[in-house]
């Protein structure tokens, strides 16, 4: 056994045993579900021009969501699936497909975003794959190098530190879906 072959199966096994199978069957209305009872806004994937969050970034047909943190804000906005789906998909995967294994380039302004719950999780589906196969290209002293300059200040930091970082990620924004979707199950 190897360090890369124990940093995939760590994902391996949470994506195929848990994350993914909690995934099927997720319906465009919950994708795009924002609870009734919430104070303040709510970000998602909308069709583009109907947004009102300060920036809506995206190429296509939807646009998702952004802005910086206000200062003296109580809280971020609240997500919906869509929004977490699109984080995962671009700022955590396809960016870093894109810098570290040769996939091409995306970044949340030139992203099309999917605008229903099945062209999401193809997106997904995609980009988990191609970070996969990354990782294992990367051998064992792939994981050993620097992250480079895409990494900002993490430059200096070995590609193993990101994988775990993007694994962590995936697996917190993974139980935030699946949470979700225990509560749009729930709803009144």
């Amino acid at each position: 056994m190897t360090w890369n072959q124990l940093l995939r199966d760590q994902l391996q096994w949470h994506w195929g045993n848990q994350l993914r199978p909690r995934l099927e069957g997720l319906t465009d209305n919950e994708y795009l579900w924002e609870p009734d009872d919430l104070a303040g806004p709510v970000w998602s994937v909308r069709p583009r021009g109907a947004s009102t969050a300060p920036v809506q970034a995206g190429s296509g047909e939807h646009t998702i969501d952004w802005g910086m943190p206000v200062e003296g804000a109580a809280r971020e906005p609240f997500t919906t699936i869509a929004w977490r789906l699109g984080h995962v998909i671009v700022g955590c995967l396809a960016m870093r497909n894109h810098s570290h294994f040769g996939a091409p380039a995306a970044d949340y302004f030139t992203w099309d975003y999917a605008g229903t719950a099945s062209d999401a999780l193809a997106q997904l589906d995609a980009q988990v794959r191609v970070w996969l196969d990354g990782v294992s290209a990367l051998g064992e002293d792939g994981l050993a190098r620097p992250c480079g300059p895409a990494e900002g200040p993490y430059a200096d930091e070995p590609l193993a530190t990101l994988v775990l970082h993007i694994h962590r990620e995936l697996i917190h924004h993974g139980a935030e879906i699946a949470l979700m979707r225990d509560l749009y199950a729930h709803r009144h």
